[in-house]
Parts: structure tokens; C-alpha cells; sequence
């Protein structure tokens, strides 16, 4: 498989180590088995993908049906998986890429890129979850504040 590190969109359908390696160098490794029950869990459950950038759109079904992805908090960034019928792909996104907009639902920027969820059941449940992730985010934001006060 080729992939370009650049794009940091892997396919994951299968797994192997040079991805898995290629994850942990952009957003750090996961959270260990006690760290994740210390923090409650450190992904989402399945969210409903209402608007993607057009550069997002090939890892999509193109039918009708609805596009499903969740979130993982990894210790220097999140990965996005991203469901395309029987194919997975992983969107790395390290946190000083990281941009998240709350307007209806949540848009999640990065690399020139977007996703958006759509505000239903399923994303309300996720609300602990983008709690972890804001905290996460700045948390490793305020690392690089030169200007406190």
C-alpha cells in the first residue's frame, strides 16, 4: 500500500505496523488500558457525518446511505475513523493542527480539511466526550503560551 504522510488520511481497513507507526509519530500513542478507565473512555461513539470538505468526499459513500465516524484522543492529537462501506480510513490530526467549531453540531478543521457532525441523539451522547477532547486541546495549547500573564 502506498500512502502519502503528507495527506495523513490512511486507509485502515487492514491493519500494519508501518501505519500503526506513522499514527503514533503524528499524534502520539494510545492512551494506556488504566489511563483510558482514568479518564472514562477515550473514544466517541459513532456520530452521523452531515457535510465534509470536497476533498473529503472519496471517503464517503456515495449512495445514500448514511457516513459514519468516531473519534479516538490520542496523547498529542485525535484520530478520525471514518466508515466507506466494508473500507476504514484514518484521519490524523495532531492538536496545533486541530481546529473545532461548535456551531449546529460540531465542525472539526484540519490540514484544510473539514468534517461536520450532525446534532442528534447520537452526537448529544458524545457530550463527556468533546469535554475530554476540549481539555485535551488545551491542555496542549497552553505548553506553547509564551505570552502569559
Amino acid at each position: 500500500m502506498i500512502c502519502k504522510a503528507v495527506e495523513m488520511i490512511l486507509n485502515s481497513t487492514y491493519h500494519n505496523k508501518e501505519e500503526k507507526q506513522i499514527l503514533t509519530d503524528l499524534v502520539g500513542k494510545p492512551f494506556s488500558f488504566l489511563e483510558s478507565i482514568k479518564m472514562k473512555g477515550v473514544g466517541s461513539k459513532r456520530m452521523i457525518i452531515e457535510e465534509v470538505s470536497p476533498n473529503l468526499y472519496t471517503y464517503l459513500n456515495t449512495t445514500s446511505d448514511l457516513n459514519y465516524a468516531n473519534i479516538e484522543l490520542r496523547t498529542d492529537g485525535i484520530l478520525i475513523y471514518i466508515n466507506k462501506g466494508l473500507q476504514n480510513f484514518t484521519w490524523a490530526i495532531p492538536y496545533y493542527q486541530l481546529v473545532i467549531y461548535k456551531t449546529s453540531g460540531t465542525s472539526i478543521h484540519g490540514q484544510g480539511k473539514y468534517i461536520h457532525f450532525k446534532n442528534n441523539k447520537t452526537f448529544k451522547e458524545n457530550k463527556s466526550f468533546f469535554s475530554k477532547l476540549w481539555d485535551k486541546k488545551i491542555k496542549y495549547d497552553e505548553q506553547y503560551n509564551f505570552y502569559k500573564t
